[in-house]
């Protein structure tokens, strides 16, 4: 049935078949791009460390790094998946999409957006995620020498003034794990968040680890990592989104998979994100 359902598409359909060095497939009638023999990834911008590396060209759209280099964990990740998929370095094409845009309902102009999107089953209603590519803790930082420095335990973190980026799952995080005696600060960006926690207007940041370790290192100098939450099996990850209901989204979990079982996303993982081993659990 499979192969008859192939036959009856229209040559138009089938046309979108190209090849690529190797004789490999760029494009096929099962797997369809957004743009034909083009494979659109979005993605916020800035674009920090460790997700995203390489300086940007003077003149270019992207600020902090740039998404083109293949350098940074959430970068390497979406090149190797355009590899399965048949997709050459040169016809991946990089497009700004607001963190909050990316999983509202609509038409995408994008094939995936990667920026550290976790799954949440709300989310899930108005677009599809991909499987897991990155299974997520969440972070408090701290400024060096005050009180919050000290703490070494979610009871201790209720008393702290929260800060967090609104929409995001660090707010969560907040309100079910650490359970503060006061409400979260929430901001509409997390470099508004972060201003706040190097401002002393908040007591702590909640991040994910690897972006708490890029808070630490540039934004916020005198910031300290002082724990992770406990995470949870099946618990909070990372998927690509893609427009609800896509064909591309089993092909994607497929290229996913193999990048798994041949051990390139645990390499990845191992050469952009080695520094969130180590760090102490809030108990």
């Amino acid at each position: 049935m499979r192969r008859l359902a192939l036959l009856a598409l229209p040559l138009s359909a089938l046309a979108l078949t190209a090849t690529a060095t190797g004789g490999r497939t760029v494009a096929s009638a099962s797997c369809p791009t957004v743009t034909q023999g083009v494979f659109t990834v979005g993605t916020d911008n800035p674009a920090y460390p460790p997700w995203f590396g390489g300086t940007p060209a003077k003149g270019s759209k992207w600020k902090i790094s740039d998404p083109t280099s293949g350098k940074g964990f959430e970068s390497a990740v979406a090149y190797a998946v355009a590899k399965q998929l048949g997709y050459p370095r040169a016809k991946v094409v990089w497009k700004y999409t607001p963190f909050a845009k990316s999983y509202a309902p609509g038409k995408k102009g994008f094939d995936v957006d990667i920026n550290e999107i976790s799954y949440t089953p709300a989310r899930a209603k108005v677009v599809d995620f991909s499987n897991s590519y990155y299974d997520v803790a969440q972070a408090v930082v701290v400024n060096k020498g005050t009180k919050a420095a000290a703490v070494r335990s979610r009871a201790g973190l209720r008393a702290l003034r929260l800060g967090v980026q609104l929409g995001t799952t660090s707010y969560d995080a907040i309100k079910n794990d650490i359970k503060p005696s006061s409400q979260p600060r929430v901001y509409d960006t997390n470099d508004k968040a972060v201003f706040a926690l190097k401002s002393k207007q908040i007591d702590g940041l909640v991040v994910d680890l690897p972006t708490a370790f890029y808070v630490t290192a540039v934004q916020v100098p005198n910031g300290k990592i002082i724990g992770q939450l406990p995470t949870k099996s099946g618990g909070e990850h990372f998927g690509m989104v893609l427009q609800k209901g896509s064909a591309l989204t089993g092909c994607v979990n497929r290229a996913l998979a193999k990048l798994k079982a041949n051990g390139t996303l645990k390499k990845i993982q191992a050469t952009w994100l080695s520094k969130v081993v180590g760090v102490p659990v809030l108990r």
